[in-house]
């Protein structure tokens, strides 16, 4: 491990994104999962003069309840909000206030639930608000730099974080404990932390937010999914695992999503191809809480186990993903797989260009570990690109066909 956790203040690659458009929008909402580091970040980066407000307070959450308008007035402008989604109605007593006189950064919001917040977003705040996703840290901010570049493959040696290269049995233990805040800069144990998250995530989100009813066959569900991280999702056998209906596992899964504890990756799709996978995968966006729900208890028996793949292909997910919203951009991101076998692990589209990217645990990859991606169907627009594959090897090196094979440590 070339820089180890300490107890100052880590830099995030996405405050620079967040300055830039505070420049240009009157109102900016920062989302992510229950502690990804979503207060400390804006706290830190708490202009001049901008107040700040928790609606953990429950005082300060029952005012603004009751009223929107005069919560609103009683603090003035600039205003940081955080987890906003307790009080909706604010969103609209915010929009009265932006187009009564409007003003770049008026308004800095957090919230960790997003099909409450979109829906006020989409209703009151379109074309009033920026967006940011923040995940928990990447390896970038843990073990090299803050920069906010996202990986392309087109250029992707310059692209790399070479300080944070080092052999698997390191990157499984990285992988094991994830990237949530707490666990870098406290000795809490890595069991007890979660634990208690699940505990929290369960009884203020779950709870108050949603009607899940039985709390017991959510988080059966939940663990079901994290057995299943980097898998088709299938709702019939998540039902069956957690005793419930599809049409349960269904909602449930869907308020996973919202809440930034799962995502969803759909197929890449052609449409001259008609027999391709149009079921989406299934990826946790913190391989840490992924890997205890799941009932991993150390980084060594998860790495000889036969979950090692599925689980080192959800990490490689979450850090490009990373790497795309730490600088405010959406890739167009997929994964390829059709009835006759052929399967490639992730499709990027950038412009008119097609990356096929592949994820090895060996260090040596072979010709034919990137068969599928040289064969990958393509609209008569776009330009196939050489494969990618991401594997254990410690320096960047070329393969037959044009393919490249990249530290997968280093993303």
């Amino acid at each position: 491990m070339k820089k180890s956790a300490s107890k100052e203040y880590r830099e995030r690659s996405v405050a620079a994104k967040i300055l830039e458009l505070t420049q240009y929008y009157p109102c900016i909402l920062l989302t992510g999962a229950r502690q990804v580091g979503k207060s400390t970040l804006l706290r830190h980066l708490l202009p001049e003069g901008m107040r700040y407000i928790t609606l953990d307070d429950f005082q300060q959450l029952d005012f603004a309840r009751k009223d929107p308008q005069g919560f609103l007035e009683a603090h003035g402008t600039p205003l940081c909000i955080d987890e906003i989604q307790y009080a909706p109605d604010l969103f609209r007593a915010i929009k009265m206030k932006i187009d009564a006189d409007r003003r770049p950064g008026m308004y800095w919001l957090t919230g960790s639930q997003r099909f409450h917040m979109m829906k006020g977003v989409s209703e009151s705040l379109a074309g009033r608000i920026g967006i940011i996703d923040l995940y928990s840290f990447s390896q970038r901010e843990l073990y090299g730099t803050s920069v906010s570049t996202p990986f392309a493959p087109g250029n992707a040696e310059s692209g790399l974080c070479m300080e944070a290269v080092c052999p698997l049995p390191e990157l499984y233990e990285r992988i094991f404990r994830g990237g949530y805040p707490e666990l870098t800069k406290t000795c809490i144990p890595w069991y007890d932390y979660f634990r208690d998250y699940m505990q929290t995530y369960v009884e203020r989100d779950i709870r108050q937010l949603t009607r899940v009813g039985d709390e017991t066959a959510f988080v059966r569900l939940m663990r079901s999914a994290a057995m299943r991280t980097g898998q088709q999702l299938v709702y019939s056998d998540l039902a069956r695992d957690a005793g419930v209906a599809a049409k349960t596992a269904a909602a449930w899964i869907s308020i996973l999503q919202a809440s930034g504890v799962i995502e969803l990756l759909e197929p890449y799709y052609v449409n001259t191809i008609k027999r391709l996978a149009k079921t989406p995968k299934l990826y946790f966006t913190d391989t840490g809480l992924c890997c205890w729900l799941a009932g991993w208890r150390s980084s060594e028996s998860l790495r000889e186990s036969n979950y090692a793949g599925a689980i080192l292909e959800t990490w490689v997910y979450g850090q490009l993903m990373r790497s795309y919203a730490n600088a405010g951009v959406k890739p167009i991101l997929s994964y390829y797989r059709a009835h006759d076998g052929a399967e490639v692990d992730f499709v990027l589209e950038e412009e008119a260009n097609i990356y096929p990217i592949e994820v090895k645990r060996t260090s040596t990859p072979k010709d034919n570990d990137t068969r599928w991606c040289r064969r990958l169907p393509v609209a008569s627009w776009a330009s196939l690109q050489p494969p990618t594959v991401l594997c254990s090897a410690t320096e960047p090196r070329p393969l037959p066909f044009g393919a490249s094979a990249l530290p997968i440590s280093a993303l």
